[in-house]
């Protein structure tokens, strides 16, 4: 290969240059990213950078000695896919041929309809949503979180440490069940209520009053919360639209192997736009994690530089991690399919907790809180098990 195009410049985007690099590939890379900033750390963006206690230089991913002899194409958008000249479109119609083509364009925060050019109205994804939301976050006032998942409750703990009123409103009678289950989901979302977080499940949103800033969040019951600041988070959506009719099978995402490789030659899919088959559950999953987008590009760049000969191997157990109220929450597996919960160690009242899940006796999912060690140990047996 010549030329290897990366489309996607985040964490995905970045680990799968590095690995070409560190695979043998020399040749030209060319890394093409629609966000004007160099790569950067998005989990701090909803805790420690939103409550101000880091700063962007902290952010960074690469180092200062870092030179991965790559080309940067920064603010320059991937707008389509030619697969008969094996060409990236990009915004304002130039075009970039390449031999092989790594997809990590991410994942894109869903808007609330009718909230658009609303004033106060917030989306946490980006570098410049968090900066938006930090400075509006600093005045005070009352806060709605709208979406009880793992950004919204991140936003909810770190807006209560800057002594915000908050409120958070979910959908589902209970939070978090769908990566945690419903028991362990309502445990985790207890914390809310230890701290006088007001929680407000089973109910939707109709919409937002305000002529030109947010004032209420009008709900599906009825009810108004009054409100100076809004955060949606009700998931994301992948970018994938600009790869339409490009001959790329799209299902949730980017339709990949257990390896990354895609329907096309010489075309792979890493990050959070990636729909993995994961042969443990029989089934293609989307893992919209820092370590799935941190690990899954060694594969997937083996798959590429291998010219999609290489023996697809079985990705580790999805892992991710959730920082709230002083609450360090790790979970690895699958809660999807589990027939069992049990507290293995510590209490869940207490939320210092240890919980393994199991489908036909067989361990397929762990949950901890406070319990970094024997999460852990737990974590290397699930893996273990898999590999």
């Amino acid at each position: 290969m010549r030329t290897v195009a990366v489309v996607g410049a985040s964490l995905a985007g970045l680990s799968a240059a590095r690995s070409l690099r560190k695979q043998g590939y020399d040749g030209r890379l060319v890394v093409i990213g629609d966000e004007s900033h160099r790569p950067y750390d998005r989990p701090p963006l909803s805790k420690e950078f939103l409550a101000g206690t880091v700063g962007e230089a902290d952010l960074a991913l690469e180092t200062d000695e870092e030179d991965l002899g790559a080309e940067w194409l920064l603010g320059t958008r991937a707008t389509g896919l030619d697969r008969t000249d094996r060409a990236v479109r990009l915004t304002g119609g130039r075009e970039l041929r390449a031999d092989g083509i790594v997809i990590a364009t991410g994942a894109a925060a869903r808007t609330l309809p009718g909230s658009e050019g609303l004033a106060g109205v917030h989306l946490l994804r980006t570098l410049d949503d968090a900066r938006a939301l930090r400075d509006e976050l600093a005045l005070g006032g009352r806060l709605v979180v709208i979406g009880g998942g793992f950004i919204g409750a991140e936003v909810a703990s770190t807006a209560y440490t800057l002594g915000l009123d908050v409120t958070v409103v979910e959908v589902a009678p209970t939070p978090l069940a769908g990566p945690l289950g419903e028991t362990m989901g309502g445990i985790v979302s207890g914390l809310h209520a230890d701290h006088g977080v007001r929680l407000l499940c089973g109910v939707g949103v109709k919409g937002l009053s305000g002529e030109t800033r947010v004032d209420a969040v009008l709900l599906a019951d009825g009810r108004s919360l009054a409100a100076d600041i809004v955060v949606v988070g009700v998931g994301a959506r992948p970018c994938v639209e600009w790869l339409e009719g490009s001959g790329v099978a799209l299902d949730n995402g980017v339709k990949c192997g257990a390896d990354g490789r895609t329907s096309l030659a010489g075309v792979v899919a890493v990050g959070d736009c990636a729909n993995w088959y994961d042969p443990r559950v029989g089934a293609h999953r989307r893992v919209e994690h820092w370590t799935g987008a941190r690990e899954r590009p060694d594969a997937a760049v083996a798959t590429l530089l291998a010219g999609g000969a290489a023996q697809p191997g079985v990705p580790r157990p999805p892992y991710f991690w959730s920082d709230q109220y002083g609450v360090k929450i790790q979970f690895a597996g699958h809660a999807v399919g589990a027939d069992s919960v049990t507290v293995e160690a510590g209490a869940a009242d207490d939320r210092d907790v240890l919980a393994v899940y199991r489908r036909g006796g067989h361990p397929v999912a762990v949950l901890g809180m406070n319990q970094p060690r024997l999460f852990t140990r737990w974590r290397k047996q699930l893996t273990a098990a898999v590999s």
